[in-house]
Formats: C-alpha cells, sequence, structure tokens
C-alpha cells in the first residue's frame, strides 16, 4: 500500500490539473461563441456572392473562365495539384488533428502536388516526415482574420492564374451538427457549373455584364474564394475548440474518478495507520504489563 504522503502528492497533483482543464474547458467554450457569432456575421456576404454566381449562370448558357473546368468536361488539366491543409497550432484537442492529418494523407498519391499547411501541428507534422510544404500559408490557426485569409486567397489565385497549380483542394474541418464533425476534402477550384446551377437550367433572367459576364464572374470567384478560406478557417476552429472541450470534459471524468479511487486507498492507508498504532500501543501496554508483574515476583 502507497504511503500517506505520496498519495496526498498524487491528490493534489490530480487537483491542479482538474484545475487546469476546467480553465481550458471555459476558455475553448469562450472561443467556439464569438468565432460561431463572427461565422453568422459573415455568411449573408457569402451567400449573396454564392447566389450572384447562380444568377450569371441563370442568364447566360455559354460563359468560359479559366476557374471553370473545359467545356468539354476534361477533368484532365495538366499542372501540380495545391492542397490547403488547416490543423490547430497545439495539441490536446482529442481527435481533431488525427483527423485531419488522416485525410490529408488519404488525399496524397503519386500526381504532382503543392502543399500548403495552416497551423502548426501540421507544419510540424510535415517537418518531422520530410514533406516539403510552402511556409507562406503557414498563419496561425487561432482566432483567423478575414485579412490573412484575403493574403491567403491572393497568394493561392496567383499561382493558379500562372499556371503553376492546375487545381486547388482544401482540406478541413467541419462541424455536422452542434456535436459530430468531420474532416473533409473540397475541390474549390476549377468548379463545374452544376456546382452552381443545374445543367438543365433554361436561362430564364437578361442581364448586361459590363465589360463582360467572364470578368464580372471572374471577379466574383476571386472573392468566393477567399470567403471560402474564411468559412473553412472559422469552421475549423470551431471544431477545434468543440475538441478540445470534449477532451477536458473527459479528462474532467477521467480526474474525478482518480480522485474517488485515491480517496479510498487514502482511507484506508489511514485506517490501516490508525490500527497499526492502537495495536503497537496494545502491544506496549502488555508487555509493561508483563514486566510489572515480573518485577513484583
Amino acid at each position: 500500500m502507497a504511503d500517506i504522503r505520496e498519495i496526498r502528492s498524487r491528490m493534489k497533483s490530480v487537483s491542479d490539473t482538474e484545475k487546469i482543464t476546467k480553465a481550458m474547458y471555459m476558455i475553448s467554450s469562450s472561443k467556439m461563441r464569438k468565432a460561431r457569432a463572427e461565422l453568422e456575421r459573415t455568411r449573408p456576404h457569402f451567400d449573396a456572392l454564392n447566389n450572384e454566381i447562380k444568377r450569371i449562370f441563370r442568364s447566360k448558357r455559354k460563359i468560359n473562365s479559366p476557374y471553370m473546368y473545359p467545356a468539354d468536361g476534361s477533368h484532365d488539366i495538366p499542372g501540380a495539384y495545391a492542397y490547403i491543409v488547416v490543423t490547430s497550432d497545439k495539441g490536446l484537442a482529442g481527435f481533431y488533428n488525427h483527423a485531419v492529418i488522416k485525410e490529408f494523407e488519404d488525399q496524397r498519391n503519386d500526381h504532382e502536388s503543392m502543399y500548403f499547411m495552416v497551423g502548426d501541428y501540421g507544419c510540424k507534422y510535415c517537418d518531422a516526415l520530410g514533406i516539403p510544404y510552402d511556409d507562406k500559408f503557414r498563419f496561425s490557426a487561432d482566432n483567423p482574420s478575414m485579412r490573412q485569409t484575403r493574403q491567403m486567397a491572393e497568394y493561392i489565385l496567383s499561382l493558379y492564374d500562372e499556371k503553376v497549380i492546375s487545381k486547388i483542394f482544401l482540406i478541413y474541418t467541419d462541424m455536422v451538427n452542434g456535436i459530430s464533425q468531420k474532416a473533409k476534402t473540397v475541390r474549390l477550384l476549377p468548379f463545374h457549373r452544376k456546382d452552381f446551377s443545374d445543367e438543365k437550367d433554361i436561362p430564364d433572367v437578361k442581364f448586361d455584364f459590363y465589360p463582360s459576364v467572364e470578368v464580372v464572374l471572374d471577379n466574383i470567384v476571386r472573392s468566393y474564394v477567399a470567403e471560402y478560406f474564411y468559412s473553412a478557417l472559422i469552421d475549423s476552429f470551431c471544431c477545434e475548440q468543440s475538441a478540445r472541450m470534449n477532451a477536458m470534459d473527459e479528462a474532467d471524468r477521467n480526474a474525478n474518478e482518480l480522485m474517488t479511487a485515491l480517496n479510498l486507498e487514502y482511507n484506508h492507508a489511514r485506517q490501516g495507520k490508525i490500527t497499526r498504532e492502537i495495536t503497537e500501543i496494545a502491544a506496549g501496554a502488555r508487555a509493561l504489563k508483563k514486566k510489572k508483574m515480573a518485577d513484583q515476583l
């Protein structure tokens, strides 16, 4: 049985850890609420951009844009693929980073690719395995900003416009609902017309576009990509905080169970010590009584 002093030390250590996990739970909860509020504020603008693209496709049947797949439907476009992977800056977030890295590994293939890691966890993973990546995307995943996101979008789009890359994929974590989340891969560019409208739709609205429908669409798409980046970063940040809350809640429950077991062990050790002391006192008293009886004889 462990010494009482050792048990007390372990109980203090568990109690201190429990305080930390509770504090981290509260911090993550606060961050997630703020991030969700920010996402709700930006959603109307993102939806408006999406609706404008749909409106353009409803008004024009034939549109040629570098951001769309070729009209012949060919998917085999020459050039490297770009993968933007969103991880967290820190661990202690349960399965969050593991799920993103697994999705990233599932997407890796023999095709020429360029990798862009957001968050220190993904960067350190690539460094450990010797996977080359572009460090211009090494932004903090904590509290993403629109300014930061626009810088990312402009840089990746410049590579796309220069034909350094031919496709852009985004790997991030999507909050399916308030409880579950899933790491997923989304192709941002190029896109199909059917991604925004049904191919069977007949243009029923006539608009005049200046200087041309292609220029208007291309400008909207650039803003759309930036907005999609931002919403994905916010969504991933919310998932990270939710996963960290779950991890801290689980750690808190484990701490409570361990504290209960330590309390029981402490009480047993304390009772055993008292029993030993009583036994020693009784044995001493008997020995003293025998000695007195021997002296009287």
